[in-house]
This record gives structure tokens, C-alpha cells and sequence, in this order.
């Protein structure tokens, strides 16, 4: 059975937050994920989720990367096990933001698979799709790079044919589709269009209101649920 299931939402401060501010936007979607009964990933810094985790009860706490070192020779790097041992679920890999190579990428998989962690695998073109899916990640996050932060999403011939790429590779693959999403009306467009999932960071994050955004954009995942 897989760790998430569809529709699921991911939140992700990346690094605008930590300490108490993201524990504060933790517990608000930790108890929207309990009032829809909706899976809600969660990344974080990973000094901050040992404490999200201690003080939220319905989130999948996702690490924001992770490198592919044994224990042992490593200063510096972010060791699997670690990752696992303080209960984190998943981790968010190749991210704009933090690029990785197709051979280190391909061997961080398999190590995350080796401790037993979900992984989130990010890519831009439909090509980079393609080839992602062939590493086997849990999950991908679709997203033109250029549109990653700017309130605009990304158009509907992309959402179609990045989740068709990667579904005709791996049909068990969670296809998620974020860039630009920050309203309800956008999550409910790329749920449409074939998305399984969805998410956001800055369009959250700088809402006036977490709880008022966040009640706003899981909502329509429990209508479509309810519905398919």
C-alpha cells in the first residue's frame, strides 16, 4: 500500500520558515488534514521536523533533500538513516532550487528505498519527465522551473502531457502538479487535468490568513474526492 493517497496535498515552506512560524503553519495543516481527511505532505528544514512531528499528529513529514552516503565518511551530507530515524516519511528530491545529476539522483532513490523513504521527485520538461519516471520514484512533481513562485500555473497541454509521460512509464507513479497553484480554482483545474495530487509554497505563505488559504485550497480536493 502507498505511503499517500490521491488526491493528497503537499506543503512546502522550503526555507522561509522554520522554527515557530512553521510550526505554526504545521499545526494549521495539521488540523485541515484531519477536518478533509486528506493525505497533507509536509516539508520542512530538517532541524525543525523532529518538533513538527512531536506536535502534529496527520501529517506525512517530508525532508527537503537527502544525499546517498552510508553511514560512515560524509561531513556535511544529509545521512538516509538519519532522515528515517527521527520519523520522517519522505523526501523531496532534485528540486530547482537544488538540481541533482540523473546518476546522483538515480543513486539517491535507490538509498531512500534502501531505509524505506517515499520519494518526491521533482522535473521540468516533459522530456526530463520521461526520464525521471525511468528511476522509479514514489511520486514526481511536474513544474516548469519558470513559472516555480510566480502565482501563474502552469498551462493545460503541460499538465496533460507530463502526467501521460510519466504514467505510460509507470503507471503507479503519483504525478503532482504545482507550479503557480495558489487558489482553490487551480487546484481544482490541475485535479481535472489528471493531476493526482497538487501543492504550494508561496502562494500560502504570503496569504494573509494560512488557515483561511490552506481551508481554500484542500477543499476542493474533498469535493473531487468525493465525486471520482
Amino acid at each position: 500500500m502507498s505511503l499517500v493517497k490521491k488526491p493528497f496535498f503537499l506543503v512546502n515552506p522550503k526555507s522561509y520558515l522554520y522554527g515557530d512560524k512553521i510550526l505554526k503553519l504545521a499545526k494549521i495543516a495539521d488540523k485541515i488534514a484531519q477536518k478533509y481527511q486528506i493525505d497533507v505532505l509536509f516539508s520542512g528544514q530538517l532541524v525543525d521536523l523532529p518538533r513538527i512531528k512531536s506536535e502534529t499528529h496527520n501529517l506525512i513529514l517530508t525532508a527537503q533533500h537527502m544525499d546517498s552516503l552510508v553511514a560512515g565518511r560524509g561531513m556535511g551530507h544529509v545521512l538516509p538513516e538519519a532522515v528515517k530515524n527521527v520519523g520522517i516519511k519522505a523526501v523531496v528530491l532534485n528540486h530547482a532550487e537544488n538540481p541533482l545529476t540523473l546518476s546522483v539522483l538515480d543513486k539517491t532513490i535507490k538509498r531512500a528505498k534502501e531505509v524505506g523513504l517515499f520519494t518526491i521527485v521533482c522535473s521540468d520538461t516533459v522530456e526530463q519527465c520521461r526520464a525521471v519516471a525511468e528511476l522509479g520514484p514514489n511520486m514526481m512533481i511536474c513544474e516548469p522551473t519558470s513559472l516555480i513562485g510566480t502565482g501563474n500555473t502552469s498551462d493545460d497541454k503541460y499538465i496533460v502531457d507530463t502526467v501521460k509521460a510519466v504514467k505510460e512509464i509507470n503507471p503507479q507513479i503519483l504525478v503532482l502538479e504545482a507550479a503557480g497553484v495558489s487558489t482553490g480554482k487551480d487546484v481544482e483545474k490541475v485535479l481535472r487535468l489528471g493531476a493526482d495530487g497538487t501543492g504550494g509554497t508561496s502562494g500560502i505563505i504570503n496569504a494573509p490568513n494560512w488557515e483561511d488559504k490552506l481551508n481554500e485550497m484542500i477543499l476542493p480536493m474533498k469535493k473531487y474526492k468525493e465525486e471520482n
